[in-house]
């Protein structure tokens, strides 16, 4: 997640869906009145303002708060009572948490210790989930979650009678992607998660590369009552890009590091994973029998694609040259992050792009991936959501949300609690909005 410094100052054109790359308790707080969303900077015209229901618990990334800090949520539909439907969401070194439908915790799972004094502990990062999965005999649902501290895959079994989470991980899961223990501490790990059952049972993930452009597919295996995951295939997105006036343009970083993917999300019924590069945009990429099975496309381009940036060690961030601005880019504003689909029917339904630097949501047609709308969660009954990693919706009707549930991010709770120190504590949690408005998205 970065915040590019120096806000844009031109609206830039929307590159067509499928263009080629030229380069292979209730609420919290109390409610406030509503206001009209202020992007820090977008195209022209406001996006569709719409407000959550409730949102969850403050969760706070200091020492008093157990270092959690809400990133991805996913959603579990009960299979018999939708009212015992649940969130299940990461929050970093504070693990993972679990809520009811009204935003309250019911659950909270600690991420596993460092292995060694010197050695980094978990760290959750994305979760998704796996229906009917066979183990020990009968089916189960299971919430999947990138350790990004540790490299790893864990799962965690649903039981529909408790409504509780159990770890099923096995005990010698292998590094998603680290040779050894020394490459794990350098943190290149897993980051963003998204998995999918193909039509023959077989359940996957596919996984991104922290600090990289790198994706793998792992198969998710029964090992007994517990669960492991095998490697089967791996994709690397373009890291340097010719542009439509033959220069070259690669997107800024950290020293030594290259365009992460977080968002990541799998539409089996037209076998298609989309990955959201952060600085980059926003891709597509075919999957057939759980590998990769064409070259990735752009389905739209950040608004700083082609912009001039470079790392600037005083601010420890990237700072854009939008006065030099080529007009190659998109709409979404950098970083592209949480990616969820809408679905109303086996191939209807809306793909949902959370735009992090304006505070937007930008939204497609789930066939064709046209460009349909955007959205701001504004202030209402709770606050809005800003600076959003990650979203889940269904269309399910559930209690409280008959058009079905969307859970976002909140980067920025508000309003602020101050610490000991009488500054701001860093703050964060999810809003649960009826999804309904996304059916009129067209």
């Amino acid at each position: 997640m970065r915040r590019l410094l120096i806000p844009a100052v031109a609206v830039l054109p929307l590159l067509v869906a499928g263009s080629a790359v030229t380069a292979a308790p209730a609420a919290s707080h109390p409610a406030k009145p509503a206001k009209p969303a202020e992007p820090v900077h977008g195209p022209a015209g406001s996006p569709t303002s719409v407000r959550a229901s409730v949102e969850t618990p403050s969760l706070f990334d200091d020492e008093a708060g157990g270092d959690a800090d809400a990133d991805d949520p996913a959603i579990w539909v009960h299979p018999t009572d939708r009212a015992g439907s649940l969130v299940v969401a990461t929050a970093k070194n504070g693990g993972l948490r679990v809520y009811d439908l009204a935003a309250r915790e019911r659950q909270a799972i600690p991420t596993p210790p460092a292995p060694g004094p010197d050695d980094e502990s978990g760290r959750f990062n994305n979760v998704d989930l796996v229906t009917g999965f066979r183990l020990g005999g009968r089916p189960v649902d299971l919430a999947v979650v990138t350790d990004r501290g540790r490299d790893q895959l864990r799962f965690y079994r649903i039981d529909p009678v408790t409504r509780l989470l159990t770890d099923v991980t096995a005990a010698d899961v292998p590094y998603a992607f680290s040779a050894d223990q020394a490459e794990v501490n350098e943190q290149r790990t897993a980051y963003g998660l998204g998995t999918f059952t193909a039509g023959d049972g077989t359940a996957y993930a596919v996984v991104s590369r922290r600090s990289t452009p790198e994706v793998g597919v792992f198969e998710i295996v029964a090992e007994r009552d517990r669960i492991s995951y095998l490697p089967v295939d791996r994709l690397t997105l373009p890291s340097v890009f010719t542009l439509p006036d033959g220069g070259t343009w690669s997107p800024c970083a950290d020293p030594g590091d290259g365009p992460q993917v977080e968002g990541t999300v799998v539409d089996p019924a037209t076998g298609t994973v989309y990955l959201a590069q952060e600085t980059v945009g926003l891709w597509r990429v075919p999957l057939r029998a759980g590998r990769f099975a064409g070259a990735p496309r752009v389905v739209e381009h950040t608004r700083e694609y082609g912009v001039p940036a470079a790392f600037d060690p005083e601010e420890d961030d990237c700072v854009v040259d939008y006065s030099a601005d080529p007009g190659f880019g998109g709409r979404i504003a950098a970083d592209v992050e949480g990616l969820t689909i809408y679905r109303t029917g086996r191939f209807t339904g809306t793909l949902v792009v959370s735009s992090q630097g304006d505070d937007t949501f930008y939204t497609y047609d789930r066939r064709t991936n046209r460009p349909t709308g955007r959205f701001a969660v504004v202030d209402g009954r709770v606050d809005g959501a800003q600076e959003c990693d990650g979203a889940a919706a269904v269309s399910t009707p559930l209690p409280g949300y008959p058009g079905g549930l969307l859970v976002v991010h909140d980067g920025g709770n508000t309003p602020v609690t101050p610490g000991g120190d009488g500054e701001p504590r860093p703050e964060t949690n999810f809003k649960f909005l009826d999804a309904g408005f996304l059916r009129a998205v067209r």
